[in-house]
């Protein structure tokens, strides 16, 4: 569960990198690429040691999937709380067959 929770937190962080700025369209572009950079910093302090410790667990594809199905959730989230933009139905389907496709990774057959 280590990897996971570092996962989270490292997808929060790179969330708000990505896509912080754009509440914020007036400041100069190169000052939201320098604090962007920055909170990305932040964020590979979490990734980097998620993915060494989930490596033990995990095969790299399934860590990948993890963090893609933690990115969806998460940047979900963000979009509705801080963006204020809704999640359309189309969107949701999109979602779902990501997370199906989960199945396939972690299904041993």
């Amino acid at each position: 569960m280590t990897a996971i929770w570092l996962l989270v937190v490292s997808n929060v962080f790179m969330t708000i990198a990505w896509y912080g700025h754009l509440r914020y369209k007036h400041a100069a572009l190169w000052k939201v690429i320098l604090i962007s950079w920055l909170i990305a910093f932040v964020e590979y302090c979490f990734q980097v040691p998620a993915n060494r410790i989930g490596s033990s667990q995990f095969s790299t594809a399934q860590l990948k999937t993890i963090q893609e199905i933690i990115t969806l959730i998460v940047f979900s989230i963000f979009s509705i709380i801080y963006l204020k933009e809704g999640l359309k139905w189309n969107y949701l389907v999109g979602f779902a067959f990501i997370v199906g496709a989960a199945f396939f990774i972690f299904k041993k057959w």
